[in-house]
C-alpha cells in the first residue's frame, strides 16, 4: 500500500505530529514499508487459529475481593520509630 502526501498529513494531524516538509518523503517511505509488511500477513492461512488476547501463557490468579477488618490505629503505629498521638512522625520534606 502506498501512502501519499495528503494521507500522511491527515495521519500526522490525527496523531498531533508536526514535522518538516523535507522529512515528508522519508516518512512516506517508512509508512509504506510498514504497511507492505503488515499486508504480507494476509498471505497466511489463519483458518481455525484462535485470536490471542495476550502473548503470555500465564493465567492471572486473583484473590476473591472480600471486605475484611482493617488495621487499627494502635496496631499500625505499634512499630513506628516516631509517632505523635495518632500519626507517624517523619522528617520535614518541604521548607
Amino acid at each position: 500500500m502506498k501512502i501519499d502526501s495528503q494521507t500522511l498529513r491527515r495521519i500526522a494531524h490525527l496523531a498531533r505530529l508536526d514535522f518538516e516538509e523535507k522529512a515528508e518523503k522519508e516518512m512516506i517511505s517508512s509508512l509504506s514499508e510498514i504497511l507492505d509488511w503488515v499486508e504480507k500477513l494476509n498471505e497466511l492461512d489463519t483458518e481455525g487459529v484462535e485470536p490471542l488476547t495476550n502473548m503470555a501463557q500465564e493465567v492471572n490468579m486473583l484473590r476473591e475481593d472480600k471486605a475484611r477488618p482493617s488495621l487499627s490505629h494502635e496496631r499500625g503505629l505499634r512499630n513506628a520509630p516516631k509517632k505523635d498521638s495518632n500519626y507517624f512522625r517523619v522528617p520535614k520534606v518541604l521548607e
